[in-house]
């Protein structure tokens, strides 16, 4: 009897609601989802000051059954090398911007409207916020969804913790290994905290496209990025530490 009531009940619903209403309604339910998931990233972030968070990559790429390979490691158990190898590769702005190197994009921008081959804009808090949360390759609407959740990232977490989380989450090799400890294992035999100073150059230099470069056999172009690389970090000091008290 119940059932034949709700039924009833539905098929009364449905005569007094007109299709143009039901589809209002669709469309408001459909925006309420798509608000929450927008809105999802910026309410889970303050909960990455600890953990060992999985980007968007690993997970989907554990969905597929593709191999993923990551053990994490606290900063502090890492070869100071490495951070910063990184840090001067990648955004040698990061212990002074909030998140976007403003300066930077503006450049990568003037080279994509003069037809030349866009430099990296992308700082490595962008780099977290698309890996964490995000979709890889060139998109407008993933770069518009990144800038705010970039600036969002840097206000909410330490430098150090996000320079953490990106040691951690970055692929590094070739056949799913993702962070520090796995691209260093995979390329060199040896944990992340006994990297050198070249093999964590020699890591910074294939971020980029893991797949295409590697640490392991290293071609002519790595090893004179990782050369540039090994200089840069000389001049990089430990400024992710005086970044809000961190």
């Amino acid at each position: 009897m119940p059932a034949v009531s709700w039924r009833a009940g539905a098929k009364s619903l449905l005569k007094r609601s007109s299709p143009g209403t039901l589809v209002l309604r669709i469309v408001r339910i459909l925006l309420l989802l798509l608000l929450a998931v927008l809105l999802l990233p910026y309410l889970v972030t303050p909960f990455y000051r600890t953990g060992q968070p999985v980007s968007a990559l690993m997970a989907w790429r554990s969905l597929r059954g593709a191999p993923v390979t990551r053990h994490w490691v606290d900063f502090g158990a890492i070869s100071p090398y490495l951070p910063r190898s990184v840090v001067g590769s990648e955004d040698a702005h990061f212990c002074k911007h909030r998140g976007i190197d403003w300066g930077a994009l503006r450049e990568a921008l003037d080279d994509a409207e003069d037809g030349e081959v866009a430099r990296g804009g992308s700082t490595i808090t962008q780099q977290v916020a698309k890996n964490l949360f995000l979709w890889s390759g060139r998109s407008v609407i993933r770069k518009g969804l990144e800038l705010p959740l970039a600036l969002w990232i840097d206000f909410v977490l330490p430098k150090q913790r996000i320079l953490e989380i990106y040691l951690n989450i970055a692929e590094m090799g070739p056949s799913g290994q993702f962070g520090a400890e796995a691209g260093a294992q995979y390329a060199f035999g040896r944990s992340a905290a006994a990297l050198s100073p070249r093999e964590a150059a020699l890591l910074a230099a294939i971020l980029p496209n893991p797949v295409k470069r590697s640490a392991r056999n290293p071609g002519p172009g790595v090893r004179r990025l990782s050369g540039t690389y090994i200089a840069r970090a000389n001049t990089v000091t430990r400024c992710w530490r005086e970044n809000r008290g961190d």
